[in-house]
């Protein structure tokens, strides 16, 4: 099993920063990619960003230019640095692990970011 802890979020006014980490523990010799997720009130969960284990990352393209996710130095934490944010990024962000296999997806327990106008 692999456990996330999240930690960031908040509130910010439009156009503000905010970053997000997401530190795993236990088995994480499972994972391949860790990132993060969004969902807003009343839509579907949808992917921010991945990282993957060779370092390749994919951006949904609403966020492109304007966040940017990073491993830490123990490749086993992630950040998502959000900058230039909009009224619409306001969602419960989570962070993700998964590995090969199908079962081998995780969930953080989500954080909160609103942006207000």
């Amino acid at each position: 099993q692999v456990q996330l802890v999240e930690s960031g979020g908040g509130w910010v006014q439009a156009g503000g920063s905010l970053s997000l980490a997401c530190a795993a523990s236990g088995s994480t010799f499972r994972i391949s990619t860790m990132g993060w997720y969004r969902q807003a009130l009343g839509r579907e969960r949808e992917l921010v960003a991945r990282l993957s284990r060779d370092g390749t990352t994919n951006y949904a393209d609403s966020v492109k230019g304007r966040f940017t996710l990073s491993r830490g130095n123990g490749k086993n934490t992630v950040y998502l640095q959000m900058s230039s944010l909009k009224v619409e990024d306001t969602a419960v962000y989570y962070c993700n692990a998964a590995g090969i296999l199908q079962s081998d997806i995780y969930w953080g327990q989500g954080t909160q970011v609103t942006v207000s106008s």
